[in-house]
């Protein structure tokens, strides 16, 4: 078993002699200690005693019906998770989890019963467990009495509840997903995990143990457990699988229960570098002379998730030393950075972005990241800050890069604060990269080629081959193609002749028109860019970008 541990299950040395020593003090079993460690994902105890004992993984897609039993040996096996799906000659099949359960392999020689052994996660084991049991806890009043308040507590830290919660969390981190989404879906509560900004659907849980979960979430964020009728936030901070994160939690009320979606803000391996971000060279050379200016602001633009403060922070990263003080005003606060003094926003005193920004103008500070640019007084102190020598990050919510000038005057910024303070405006989308392990040349590569007109635009940026590629998809990408994500972005520098354009309802596609007699690419333009060097793939590009 330690073997196993260490050498497929990639368990540190270290955490093995822990649990092997809190073992043999308390007793236990190894690998339950490790979970409750964090060292061993909970959901991958089931293939860990699959290879140790020999016992096959179940798979979800056998179908059975529930066992005619009497109720004793009924409560006895599912009080135990060995779920009976097949009666073979003399005993039956069972799903369970743990194979070496005491109580149930005395059962079966007490009775002289045979059985065969399938091993599941604890989700499998609850699924099919529901097929035996209608619980009433969906039918619960809004109004918990304080009976129906202790159950719940009860059933929220049972075993089945803080497992299951466990492993789907531990899968989400193990797949880099960024946010998990359970919800009451067809009678039945589903989870969803957004990998590389898509959602995807990877188990269906049995309605009644929608309960107990959201009311689990509900304790660890510091919820109020006998609250339905209300939006609330929580927030816990934990250590699964040898990672801390913190996870900000969501609780919305809906007609048949509630939606929880939990964000997942990793402590560890966050890295702010351009390299990182995956910029095309050209743009990024530009992004790099702009914010070695001392005054001045740079606007990210796109909508919510194009990964605008990632690359805000990155910015701040790469001009983070001792030379300079470094402000940010956020809402929220998402990660810590080392030697950056970061605000929250709290609205709800009073303390919103205009005022945040106010005081952090008298700290002296050299650069200056807003969170986000919303009115007319945040606006007009964020660009009169860059006149008086401050250098100035900030996001506003635009399609383009163009749009920012239009967007900034529709919150009634004069056109020549504009025109002084500006240095350039960055439009960004994230786009899904083809997965390196599992890319092959695209199927379709001649139509599209042709479609696009790719071999004069190919030609119109100095790009020798073309090379179209896609994922077929692999255990590497959870069969999707893609793994990771980069920036598609549209960059437009504040130059004289943009100055010195009227910023009326010809600006756009003037500006538009500007940027393309420099050779500058649009969001679109971008992406297929990259798409022909086969860093992505057309139909994303189109997606994200078209």
């Amino acid at each position: 078993m330690q073997s196993l541990l260490q050498e497929q299950f990639k368990v540190p040395p270290n955490d093995i002699e822990r649990a092997l020593s809190y073992q043999k003090k308390y007793g236990g079993r190894i690998e339950q200690i490790l979970v409750n460690m964090g060292s061993l994902p909970d959901d991958q105890v089931a293939p860990l005693l699959s290879q140790y004992l020999d016992v096959p993984i179940y798979k979800q897609n056998v179908d059975f019906e529930p066992i005619e039993l009497s109720d004793e040996d009924r409560d006895l096996f599912i009080s135990n998770a060995w779920v009976p799906i097949r009666v073979i000659e003399n005993g039956f099949v069972f799903v369970c989890k743990d194979p070496l359960n005491l109580q149930i392999n005395e059962w079966l020689t007490l009775h002289n019963k045979t059985c065969e052994l399938f091993i599941a996660s604890e989700s499998d084991i609850q699924f099919l467990i529901s097929k035996y049991e209608q619980s009433d806890l969906t039918n619960l009043e809004d109004n918990f009495s304080g009976d129906e308040e202790e159950r719940l507590k009860e059933l929220a830290t049972e075993a089945p509840t803080v497992n299951l919660l466990n492993s789907l969390i531990s899968r989400a981190l193990r797949q880099g997903a960024s946010d998990m989404h359970l919800e009451p879906f067809q009678g039945r509560y589903r989870a969803r995990f957004r990998i590389d900004g898509v959602l995807h659907e990877v188990e269906s849980i049995s309605a009644r143990m929608q309960l107990p979960i959201v009311t689990r979430l509900k304790i660890l964020s510091g919820m109020d457990i006998a609250e339905k009728r209300r939006p609330q936030d929580g927030k816990i901070e934990m250590k699964i699988a040898n990672q801390e994160l913190d996870i900000r939690v969501s609780a919305l009320p809906l007609n048949d229960g509630e939606s929880m979606v939990m964000r997942f803000l990793r402590k560890e391996n966050v890295q702010y570098d351009m390299s990182v971000l995956g910029l095309s060279a050209d743009i990024e050379s530009m992004i790099r002379e702009d914010i070695k200016t001392t005054a001045g602001v740079v606007l990210l633009t796109g909508p919510t998730g194009s990964g605008k403060t990632t690359t805000l922070y990155t910015f701040l990263n790469a001009l983070n030393n001792n030379d300079v003080k470094i402000i940010t005003l956020e809402d929220p606060v998402e990660y810590q950075l080392p030697g950056i003094n970061q605000v929250q926003v709290k609205s709800e005193i009073g303390f919103d972005f205009s005022a945040g920004l106010r005081s952090i103008v008298r700290q002296d500070p050299d650069i200056i990241m807003l969170g986000e640019i919303r009115d007319k007084e945040t606006a007009q102190i964020a660009l009169q800050s860059a006149l008086t020598g401050h250098l100035v990050f900030s996001t506003v919510h635009t399609n383009d890069a163009a749009s920012a000038y239009t967007r900034l005057l529709d919150l009634g910024v004069e056109e020549f604060l504009l025109n002084a303070a500006l240095v350039s405006i960055v439009a960004q989308r994230l786009a899904r990269k083809v997965c390196t392990h599992c890319s092959q040349p695209h199927p379709d590569q001649e139509h599209l080629i042709a479609k696009y007109d790719l071999i004069n635009f190919a030609k119109k940026f100095n790009i020798e081959n073309i090379k179209l590629s896609k994922g077929v998809g692999c255990n590497a990408c959870s069969h999707t193609g893609y793994k990771g994500r980069m920036a598609v972005t549209e960059y437009l520098r504040c130059d004289d002749a943009i100055k010195g354009m009227p910023k009326d309802s010809d600006f756009i596609p003037k500006a538009k028109a500007h940027n393309n007699s420099l050779n500058r690419r649009t969001l679109l333009e971008d992406g297929l860019f990259k798409a022909i060097l086969g860093h992505t793939t057309i139909e994303e590009v189109v997606r994200v970008a078209g």
